[in-house]
């Protein structure tokens, strides 16, 4: 009755970055960053790596091991906020790699938020009965658009893509989707960044410009929010839940959110310590990680939720 996910892929570019080699760039240390935020290292783009090439890497891989062909996707949503053209649009340029020639092709930007409002977006066109099968991604090459002067925000980020194919197979009618989506844009300044367009238009500056107490305040108190809404929807008791997969944007918010939800940390997986926090590909890479390592067996309870800037957040339930 629910909108499956039926295949997962991600991908990393080859450089990794530990926090020995940020400490070389500014005042910091690998003490500091693990304490702070759960980092040890991250992947960095190399030369070749875009995000639509990370974000077709990736859908090849989901697509692979969904077992279908490229000509089955009736749509391409990708999620990015750091996308190296304006025009055309990223999933269009995974569509023409793929050769997905049946597909709509669009991007979305809620920013951390943004795989799981995809998700929602092609759940909500499977509904309506006008597709059957998706391919959402999130695909950040984040570092481009990275202050390494700034040790509030560069020992975070990190480059990378995750991908899922969606698919519903029974009536529309009875689809499911227990899912919810908020934003505040009166709090959008916490978290900014122009990325050259618009210049003197916008006032913000053209790398990543974050307040990160307010961020930690805003996502501790959201999240458990927000995951009550899709618990209520989807008729499930906290407890029955098998994992809640987080953005993964800081090791203590997210041991935050388990201790404010009573549930044991082993129900919060976590993959920041490797990747740092990927922006909206941080969820699909996570449920690829966790497929490919035998944890997600049918059945299995999820609650995925994420936040980020705008501010925006939501999530929804999924039964594997």
């Amino acid at each position: 009755m629910f909108v499956k996910i039926e295949g997962t892929g991600s991908f990393l570019p080859e450089r990794v970055v530990d926090n020995f080699e940020i400490a070389t760039k500014v005042d910091t240390s690998d003490e500091w960053i693990q304490t702070r935020t759960g980092v040890k290292t991250r992947h960095i783009a190399g030369e070749k790596d875009t995000v639509a090439s990370m974000a077709t890497e990736a859908a090849r891989r989901a697509v692979r091991d969904a077992g279908i062909s490229p000509e089955e996707i009736d749509m391409i949503i990708v999620s990015t906020v750091s996308a190296e053209q304006t025009l055309p649009c990223v999933a269009c340029e995974v569509q023409k790699a793929l050769d997905a020639r049946s597909a709509s092709a669009f991007d979305v930007n809620s920013a951390c938020s943004g795989f799981i409002t995809g998700y929602q977006i092609a759940a909500g066109q499977m509904k309506a009965g006008l597709i059957r099968t998706a391919l959402v991604i999130g695909s950040e090459c984040l570092s481009e658009n990275v202050d390494w002067t700034d040790r509030g925000t560069c020992i975070l980020f990190g480059d990378g893509a995750g991908a899922t194919i969606l698919r519903a197979d029974c009536r529309p009618e009875e689809i499911q989707i227990p899912a919810v989506l908020h934003a505040d844009g009166s709090k959008g300044h916490v978290l900014t960044c122009s990325v050259g367009h618009g210049k003197d238009k916008v006032p913000f500056a053209d790398y990543y410009q974050m307040d990160g107490r307010e961020i930690f305040k805003f996502a501790v108190k959201k999240v458990p929010e927000v995951i009550g809404e899709i618990l209520e929807k989807s008729g499930q008791e906290v407890d029955e839940i098998d994992y809640f997969i987080l953005h993964q944007a800081n090791r203590r918010i997210i041991e935050s959110i388990a201790k404010r939800l009573h549930q044991d940390e082993s129900k919060f997986p976590m993959n920041i310590m490797d990747n740092g926090n990927i922006s909206s590909a941080c969820i699909p890479m996570l449920l690829d990680q966790l497929r490919r390592e035998g944890r997600l067996e049918p059945g299995t309870k999820l609650v995925i939720a994420g936040f980020g800037a705008g501010l925006t957040w939501g999530g929804f339930y999924l039964e594997w």
